[in-house]
């Protein structure tokens, strides 16, 4: 059984979306603490004047945000951020063949006026994963599975073991850091992802592949998974 632990985001980009139609469980990593400058709260958009961030505000509380678990983060309502996204968007990609087809499944997700930052990008993410045609994973929230304290890999085999993983699918980075040993002490293999996906077209050349995956879909539409996965149905 394989599975992937992954910090939560913001309109993430394809290959984060890959990895969850590998995975039979993926968890996302909702306990662990916040980084600030990182894909939590925010994504890149293309424009006609080149990329663009969107980010979501969140409250500090009085308290550190990098102390903070994901789960605690709060967004901030002060500015009406979500109706900016969503006509920074409209402007970027109202002329994109799909935008006027996929655009309004998503547009109520906003409307709600999410309180979490993890509630918000979570619920986006697995309804992403569903326009994308992924309909066999399993999810979860890490804050969800009982598990003793501990730091790093021990943490992250207390997830595998607690969800019965066999094998664990992670990112290329994870090389440098993982120790794989203790892994397949528990009997747990490691497998890495190799994103090497096909160019699509885009708006305002040149191409960028660093962008939210809503870049793909707005442009491509239902053949979006053919750029990502391509058209094997295999996992």
């Amino acid at each position: 059984m394989r599975c992937v632990v992954l910090q939560p985001s913001y309109i993430p980009w394809r290959g984060y979306f890959d990895q969850i139609r590998r995975a039979d469980v993926f968890v996302f990593y909702d306990d662990v603490q916040y980084d600030v400058r990182g894909w939590r709260n925010r994504n890149r958009i293309k424009t006609e004047r080149g990329p663009r961030w969107l980010s979501i505000p969140v409250l500090s509380k009085g308290t550190r945000l990098d102390r903070t678990p994901i789960r605690d983060i709060a967004i901030c309502w002060d500015r009406d951020w979500a109706r900016r996204h969503l006509s920074s968007l409209r402007h970027s990609y109202g002329g994109a063949p799909h935008f006027a087809q996929f655009a309004p499944e998503l547009t109520p997700l906003y409307e709600n006026r999410p309180r979490m930052l993890a509630e918000f990008t979570i619920e986006l993410s697995i309804r992403l994963a569903g326009i994308l045609g992924v309909t066999d994973t399993r999810f979860l929230r890490s804050s969800e599975i009982d598990r003793p304290e501990a730091r790093r890999t021990d943490d992250l085999l207390a997830i595998l073991e607690r969800v019965g993983a066999t094998h664990y699918l992670t990112g290329p980075a994870a090389r440098s850091y993982l120790d794989e040993e203790s892994l397949s002490r528990r009997g747990i293999a490691v497998e890495y992802m190799a994103y090497d996906y096909p160019l699509y077209p885009q708006l305002y050349p040149p191409f960028d592949p660093h962008v939210s995956v809503l870049d793909l879909l707005f442009m491509t539409g239902p053949a979006a998974a053919e750029y990502i996965w391509g058209t094997d149905a295999r996992r």
